[in-house]
Order: structure tokens, then sequence, then C-alpha cells
């Protein structure tokens, strides 16, 4: 059966049925680092000019070097991951795909579109989100081996010794990175395919010239060449994330696990929890397919008091 193209975010929704103005909210829906990365200026030609050669260069071989990409693989930026995850099925012909879920579900929907009929028993490709997203579970490499085998690591940052980015040189193989999660900027729409040279010249073809934005490649390559800040990142976001923990499960909850940058818990009634939450102008994450799972992003290091209150 099809599952609904929910999604976290729909912060405006919230608004109109519970009130109060935007600066109220607390949105946890999602499971975007809610300290971005600081912007660095950006050089007024990147807004004024076509995107340049040398930027989408520089971008894709700090890429390379952030990540530890191997060589034979190909690095494709694009306007986010969204966007390769709705063409990635199009590079091959449509089969059988397996998704195993419950997991992200632009996955399904993109390979539905394009013709792919989902199987739990799928052999012509497989999809798997590493860390998945609700739960956070880790693939072992031993049950990636289909001819199209696509690896969405959006929340991967956060565990970078856990990383399949290794497997993006085998035929066949991409490897996917968002920049909206754990740089915390999702509104900058970047995201990388890696992998099979093939699939990603046919996917480039099909995004067209100038498919990242001379903002999105100059503030993308100053992230990817700052790994000071992504180490400290990963400490902070650890301990908020057990101190999530601490705060849900002293009243009842149960942490079902996730990521540092999301926390999913077994509540006695999601949608209860989800409008109690919400009066107290927070906003959570609950999902169709279990009236008992509720996901929480982490706030903002000034707003504990509010989540705190609201428990």
């Amino acid at each position: 059966m099809n599952q609904p193209r929910d999604h976290g975010g729909g912060l405006d929704a919230a608004i109109a049925a519970y009130g109060g103005k935007r600066a109220d909210w607390l949105d946890l829906s999602t499971g975007i680092n809610p300290v971005p990365y600081p912007m660095p200026p950006v050089p007024p030609d990147a807004w004024t000019a076509l995107p340049d050669r040398n930027a989408h260069d520089r971008l894709i071989g700090l890429a390379r070097s952030f990540w530890q990409v191997p060589d034979g693989a190909d690095i494709l930026p694009a306007a986010g991951a969204s966007a390769l995850i709705a063409q990635l099925p199009r590079m091959r012909g449509a089969g059988r795909v397996e998704i195993p879920g419950p997991t992200y579900n632009e996955h399904g929907a993109a390979f539905r579109a394009a013709g792919w009929t989902l199987d739990e028993n799928g052999f012509d490709a497989l999809v798997a989100v590493h860390p998945n997203n609700p739960d956070g579970l880790l693939w072992e490499v031993a049950n990636l081996d289909a001819p199209l085998t696509i690896i969405d690591e959006s929340f991967c940052d956060i565990v970078p010794d856990k990383s399949h980015i290794g497997l993006a040189s085998r035929p066949g193989t991409v490897v996917l990175k968002s920049f909206g999660k754990f740089w915390g900027l999702a509104g900058l729409r970047l995201g990388f395919a890696i992998g099979d040279p093939d699939i990603l010249a046919a996917l480039r073809e099909v995004l067209g010239p100038w498919h990242v934005s001379g903002p999105a490649l100059n503030i993308g390559a100053e992230a990817l060449s700052d790994p000071i800040w992504a180490d400290e990142t990963r400490a902070r976001l650890a301990k908020d994330a057990a101190r999530l923990d601490d705060i849900v499960t002293r009243k009842g909850a149960i942490s079902l696990g996730g990521t540092d940058l999301f926390r999913l818990y077994q509540v006695q009634d999601a949608k209860a929890a989800q409008v109690h939450l919400a009066r107290h102008k927070i906003w959570s994450r609950i999902f169709p397919y279990a009236d008992n799972w509720l996901r929480l992003g982490l706030p903002h290091p000034d707003r504990w008091d509010q989540l705190e209150a609201a428990f």
C-alpha cells in the first residue's frame, strides 16, 4: 500500500490551528540542525553572474576531500538532495525496487512516478536510507548489493565513521548527501550525488546547466572546508540529543532511537501528544503508519526552557 507523502514542517498550518506568531513557535518537526553553519560573506557576483566553473570545481574538490570520496567515483552537486531523488529512478529502466521502511517517503514516490514496482523482494534496485529516518537504523555493507543501489546519507554527517562512501566507486551505486540537515541550511538547496560516473553523467544531462546557484556554490565550499566546525557541532548535537531523551523519557515515553538530529519516541497517543505540545507552541512530527510514534528534533540552545515547560 502506498504511504502518504507526509513530511515535517508545515508550521504555517500549525499556527493557523493553534495561534501565535511564528517567532513564538519551536519547530521540532524536522531534523534540521537548529544552529546552522554561520553564513560566510558571498561575493556580489555570485548573485549577479551565472555560476562560475571554477566555483563549481572548487566545491567538488572540497566535497571529495571532506567525504573522502574514493577515486573512480563522480560527484554531482544539485539544488538539494530532493532534486536528485526525483530523477535517479529514471536513470535506469523500470523494474522492481526494494525500499525497506518505514522510511523517507520521497524515494518511493519517485520510483513509482518512474514506473517502478515497489517490492520487498525487489532485485533490480535498493534504496537504503542510512541512518534511516525516523528510527536511525544503520545499514550493513553486506546488505547493499542490488544492481542499482542508492544509499541516502542525508543524516550521515552526524556519524561520518559509519558512512558507506567507500562503496561509491562500485558500479551501480550512488550515495546521496544533503546540506540541509547537519549544516542546518535547508533553504540553501544543496545536495550531492556521489557514485557511478555513468549514472551521474545521465543525471547531469537531465538536470541541465547551472543546477546549483552561485551563492550555494560559495557557501557550500566554505562549510566543507571547515572541519573544526563540523567536529564541534557533532559534540554539541550528541549532548543535546541525550538531554532531549532525558526530558521526554522522564515523562514515560520510550526511546526508539533516531539520530543526534532527531529522536523517535513511543508514546501512548501520538496525536494527543502533538496537540499537547502544539498548545505550548511546539510543533512535532507524527506518522500515518504508527499512531504511537512521536519524533522530535532538537531545539535551539536558547529554547530549552520552552520545551521543558511543555513536559
